[in-house]
């Protein structure tokens, strides 16, 4: 039987990654029904079939060549120490995967962890931070609620993924390193795939890297003192060369462009200085460059 030349991507069947992942997907132009209870979804405009899976299977299901491409935390991807190629950076789902001490103990820092007994659901990126820092620790392996072992007297510390720390704050801990830093990745088999495979790949990051730079940009627009265009051009920092349209105040042009949204307020301070007016920053659904 011939291979299937439908491209197979994984993705977290439920949990902190799969609202966002669905959304960058119908984002991207991918259109499916609706995805929950179903562990394997086509996509109806594209040859794609989306497979929902637990999130700690997905680094093994991509490298067996099981799926060609998987969704899932940089985190998960370093445990399992898959034999994967990570593609792309997707930027959300950000946590730390950090090790946390009992606020009262007498512990202050990883340092003094050393023979000491780790909770952890990350025994692998456990071991090899205290190995690589010269020292030997237990890990006892939790699979949830890591942060409440200190109390119950099965470990000494805990090594858990953080956002905010308000868990660990609420169980009385306190968190003193970050050994891994992690967000959502794109990750891609090793296994030989075919050409026409790869071509839907390509295409597949293509969408993505748009939806990407529209998250990040701003489409501006504002009325300008001619005298003020070249301070504005220079202010603006285009992606690529900005549109600049006469108006009918000969002495005005109307300019268009493209701003990143982290320098937006400091972009827009300075138009204001420039003698810009009108100024409108509009949201981007998707770009391609």
């Amino acid at each position: 039987m011939e291979p299937s030349s439908t491209l197979r991507i994984a993705l977290q069947k439920s949990g902190r990654l799969t609202e966002e992942s669905i959304a960058l997907l119908k984002q991207a132009g991918m259109k499916f029904d609706s995805y929950k209870g179903h562990m394997i979804v086509p996509v109806q405009n594209f040859d794609i079939e989306l497979l929902l899976i637990r999130d700690d299977d997905i680094p093994e299901y991509v490298q067996d060549g099981v799926c060609d491409i998987g969704f899932v935390g940089a985190n998960v991807t370093a445990e399992k120490n898959a034999d994967v190629q990570v593609i792309r950076n997707l930027g959300f789902g950000k946590c730390r995967l950090s090790v946390a001490v009992p606020k009262s103990g007498p512990y202050q820092s990883a340092r003094d962890l050393n023979g000491k007994r780790i909770a952890t659901s990350y025994p692998y990126l456990t071991q090899k931070y205290f190995r690589e820092n010269g020292m030997e620790v237990k890990t006892v392996e939790i699979s949830g609620a890591v942060e409440i072992a200190p109390r119950l007297g099965v470990a000494d510390a805990v090594c858990d993924l953080v956002s905010t720390g308000g868990t660990l704050r609420q169980n009385g801990l306190i968190e003193t390193d970050v050994i891994f830093t992690s967000e959502s990745q794109l990750i891609q088999t090793n296994k030989p795939i075919s050409d026409e495979k790869q071509e839907l790949i390509d295409k597949f990051l293509l969408r993505i890297g748009g939806c990407q730079l529209a998250q990040r940009s701003r489409y501006i627009m504002m009325n300008a003192p001619k005298a003020s265009q070249e301070e504005i051009l220079r202010t603006i920092s285009a992606l690529k060369s900005p549109t600049v349209l006469p108006l009918a105040d000969p002495d005005m042009v109307a300019i268009h462009s493209v701003v990143p949204i982290n320098e937006f307020w400091t972009i827009t301070e300075k138009l204001k200085a420039a003698g810009a007016t009108g100024i409108v920053i509009l949201p981007i659904e998707n770009m391609i460059m």
